[in-house]
Parts: C-alpha cells; sequence; structure tokens
C-alpha cells in the first residue's frame, strides 16, 4: 500500500447529534448516518464543511437507532454503501418498529450491504487509506461499535459513560471502555457533547470520576 495520508475529522451532525467525516484525502467515512427524512439537511451540512458527498466511500452506523442510522438507505441511494458489521445485521429490520409514519423512514434493503466481520474491518478501511478498525462495544445497544484509529482516535456513538450507567448495563459498559484503552484509544469523539480525552470516560471502583 502506498504511505498513508494525514486522516482528518469534521462534524456534519445536527438535531444535537455528531455525524463525523473521516478523510483520508479525498477518501471519506460518515460515521453515523443521520436521522430519517432529513436528507436535505445532511446534504447541506456536508457542502458547508467541504464534503463532497461521491467522495464518502461507506456509511458507517455505530449502532441501529434512528438518529444514527436514519438515513442509511438515502445515503445508499444517493451513491453511499452501507458498511454494516456481522453483529449489527439483526438490528437493522428492529429499528423499523421505533419509527412513525412523519418520520418519513426509508426501509434499508438488506442484500447490498457491506457486511463484514470485525477481523476483516482492517483491511476494508487500508483500503480508502483509514488506519485504524472497527470493534464492538456494546453497552448503549448489543449491535454497538466504534471506529478506532490508530492515532488514538476514537467515534463511540451512543457509548455509555461508565458514571451514568445503569447497575445491570455496567459491567459490559465498563468491559467496552477497557477495550478501547487497551487497544490505544486516547480521543473520543461521541456522538453527543464535545470531543474529549478518554480519561474523561474513566470512573474510580466506587463509580466516582477519577480525578
Amino acid at each position: 500500500m502506498s504511505e498513508a495520508v494525514r486522516v482528518t475529522v469534521v462534524n456534519v451532525g445536527y438535531r444535537s447529534t455528531n455525524y463525523w467525516v473521516v478523510s483520508a484525502g479525498t477518501a471519506r467515512l460518515l460515521v453515523d448516518l443521520g436521522w430519517p427524512g432529513t436528507m436535505g439537511k445532511m446534504r447541506a451540512n456536508l457542502r458547508r464543511m467541504g464534503v463532497p458527498l461521491n467522495e464518502i466511500r461507506y456509511g458507517l452506523a455505530t449502532h441501529y437507532h434512528i438518529d444514527h442510522a436514519g438515513l442509511a438507505q438515502e445515503l445508499k441511494q444517493a451513491g453511499v454503501p452501507l458498511l454494516v458489521l456481522e453483529s449489527q445485521v439483526s438490528a437493522i429490520p428492529i429499528m423499523k418498529t421505533w419509527t412513525k409514519s412523519q418520520d418519513k423512514y426509508v426501509d434499508i434493503t438488506m442484500h447490498d450491504n457491506v457486511t463484514i466481520s470485525f477481523a476483516e474491518s482492517r483491511m476494508v478501511l487500508e483500503r480508502i487509506g483509514i488506519l485504524g478498525e472497527i470493534v464492538h462495544t456494546p453497552g448503549h445497544s448489543d449491535d454497538s461499535v466504534s471506529l478506532l484509529l490508530d492515532d488514538g482516535s476514537v467515534f463511540t456513538g451512543d457509548l455509555t459513560h461508565p458514571a451514568y450507567v445503569g447497575e445491570r448495563d455496567a459491567a459490559v459498559v465498563t468491559a467496552s471502555w477497557r477495550l478501547l484503552r487497551e487497544r490505544g484509544a486516547t480521543r473520543v469523539y461521541p456522538a453527543h457533547g464535545p470531543v474529549r480525552s478518554i480519561e474523561a470516560e474513566s470512573v474510580t471502583e466506587s463509580g466516582r470520576k477519577a480525578q
């Protein structure tokens, strides 16, 4: 492979949700895919941030809730392939049950997605010049994944801060954050709120945020 291009990140989010465009030159990955019925808003934000839609090589939903994957099919129709992890496949049809007619949600077709395993994710990303991997980070939902770049940037979707998780899910959430740290994550790009150090996601065993 040719020498890696420096990765840049811009936020094209709206309605209090961050949608991150990760770019290696003109090869781009869109992380989280908009609210249903808002394709015009997504197009406008992409233009405003200087991101041509036809340069987005894949769309990746960190999980299949309507504020994260609501535009997946419309983006596919606009030429953006949907990158799906094998563990997410069963969650796609379930998402429709949370929509209403006024949402203008377009069903995601299943036969034409790019479905991969976690082990294959590094190779797929490398093909578009992005060095990193996709890892399984359940906690907010069973199908939740995070994009972890080799430079330490991690795109976590709605992975819950350990201090705010319920007792039932605490062990799963803690394990997901531990995995990200062990694999080199340093800077968190969440779906809601500002970019922050992964140390802001740390808690002591007593449940209080680490100082």
